[in-house]
């Protein structure tokens, strides 16, 4: 027969159509079992529960005297579940909503709560935006457990910690802290406990639901929180004193604390000669530079400032934007939008006819406003090249953006002093922003020489013996090095 505990059970969980309940009797006591049919691994529900209880029972009925069956009993000789545990019939409710498998037996106040949940798992990958030519492969997945895994390996067990919290008051989503104790900073950890602590939300879907909770200025444009899809990544953080926050349903992993010369690094520059990952820091600097500034620029010389530019390129500019009937301003606006446009369609169309629309409305929009005399080759260029420079920094695209359009606005309106006002502005306003205690511009301003050696100029591993200060970490040595010896 079905208990009134467990009808009960059902009834709070509307009567869902994969809730199940398996009636058994072993040891002259009826057993109820409840789970949800769709979040169990079926052969170890089979094979860890009922056959060892039907097992059990069939051997008792041969005995002349038996054993006095208790929770216990299942507990300690029958169930051959790994994670299994006794709980107040009260936390019943709780246990089968986290997908637990709960066993009810007659007689007895207290059931049992086994943990057989099983998902489906993505297997670990070389993320989309992370690719590189040599180093490790691995990405992280959806699965909680899975990307502790990858951490886990790359580091003893004893150096670790990880400490698990639950946020979401419907979604109940899984939260791990990791950080290495002996590096890490203890006042950041506790900064960062409480902020997660405080956190009253529905339901936590993705990792980044969490990010403007733990920014100082959750209205800025500016992220204040690192991320990575690579264990590599988040690994070398983690040495470097940051704190790693991973969700359960998403493979991006935060950081914490997070500077603004982060994003201009990439694991490829560790992973390749120190010379190379210099020049190729700089080239993503100016990447930056040109996709914010060059179509504010181009508009402010066309409307403000031609005479500062070089004659030959001035009649070619005048020749070709001399039929077109829109102001500079609207002309790049005009451009701009259309490029967004056929970016977003690339995006939400199946991949492969996504990938040739957006190549063929490049190409034939771009031909044919050029040639019906709505836009000209100059403006064409200059926001190809500003979009195609967004992407030397991926993690920065949202931000550079943004910028673009205030620096285009700045560009038509006050001409080059409204760039170079824009620009004194936005490197005076990353210099007030900080997180969690660390400098957000850090190692220049403020300027600290030896973080330098890992900054836009990239040193030799060698040459970085400690670990950089501006993350205030506790064990500020890396390594013990004589080149000499």
């Amino acid at each position: 027969m079905v208990f009134k505990e467990v009808e009960k059970l059902k009834n709070q969980l509307n009567n869902s159509m994969d809730l199940a309940v398996k009636e058994m009797t072993c040891g002259n006591k009826n057993i109820n079992i409840i789970y949800i049919k769709s979040m169990i691994n079926e052969d170890l529900f089979v094979n860890g529960i009922l056959n060892p209880i039907v097992d059990y029972g069939s051997k008792q009925s041969k005995i002349s005297s038996r054993k006095n069956f208790t929770i216990d009993t299942l507990l300690n000789e029958v169930l051959k579940a790994i994670d299994i545990k006794k709980v107040e019939k009260s936390q019943a409710l709780k246990e089968l909503a986290s997908n637990k498998v709960l066993l009810f037996l007659s007689g007895e106040n207290e059931i049992l709560s086994i943990d057989i949940v099983k998902y489906p798992i993505r297997l670990p990958a070389e993320p989309p935006t992370s690719a590189v030519i040599k180093g490790p492969r691995e990405g992280f997945v959806e699965d909680i457990k899975t990307n502790i895994t990858l951490i886990r390996k790359r580091f003893t067990s004893e150096k670790i910690t990880i400490k698990e919290i639950k946020i979401g008051k419907y979604s109940q989503t899984k939260i791990a802290i990791c950080y290495l104790k002996e590096i890490a900073n203890k006042n950041i950890v506790k900064q960062l406990e409480t902020k997660l602590s405080q956190i009253n939300i529905d339901g936590i879907i993705d990792s980044y639901y969490l990010i403007s909770f733990l920014q100082n200025k959750p209205s800025s444009i500016f992220k204040q929180v690192g991320s990575s899809e690579k264990p590599d990544v988040i690994s070398a953080k983690m040495l470097e004193g940051r704190i790693a926050i991973l969700v359960d349903n998403t493979p991006i992993v935060l950081t914490v604390p997070f500077i603004y010369i982060e994003d201009l690094q990439n694991s490829n520059d560790y992973y390749s000669l120190s010379n190379y990952a210099a020049y190729v820091r700089v080239i993503r600097l100016l990447g930056l530079f040109f996709a914010v500034l060059v179509p504010g620029t181009y508009i402010s010389l066309r409307l403000y400032h031609y005479n500062i530019v070089p004659i030959n390129f001035l009649i070619t500019i005048a020749n070709a934007t001399v039929p077109i009937p829109l102001t500079p301003f609207l002309e790049i606006v005009f451009i701009l939008v259309l490029f967004e446009i056929l970016y977003e369609v690339s995006l939400r169309l199946p991949r492969y006819l996504g990938l040739a629309t957006s190549v063929v409305g490049a190409l034939i929009l771009g031909d044919t406003g050029v040639k019906a005399g709505l836009i000209s080759p100059p403006g064409v260029m200059v926001i190809a090249i500003s979009i195609i420079a967004v992407y030397t920094i991926p993690d920065q695209v949202d931000q550079i953006n943004l910028l673009r359009a205030v620096f285009i606005i700045l560009g038509s309106a006050l001409g080059i002093f409204g760039v170079i006002a824009g620009v004194i502005f936005v490197i005076a306003y990353l210099n007030s922003l900080e997180n969690f205690g660390v400098a957000y511009l850090a190692p220049y301003s403020p300027r600290i020489v030896d973080d330098l050696k890992d900054g836009v100029l990239k040193r030799n591993i060698l040459a970085m013996k400690k670990r950089p200060k501006s993350l205030q970490n506790k064990n500020k040595v890396r390594m013990k090095y004589d080149k000499n010896n």
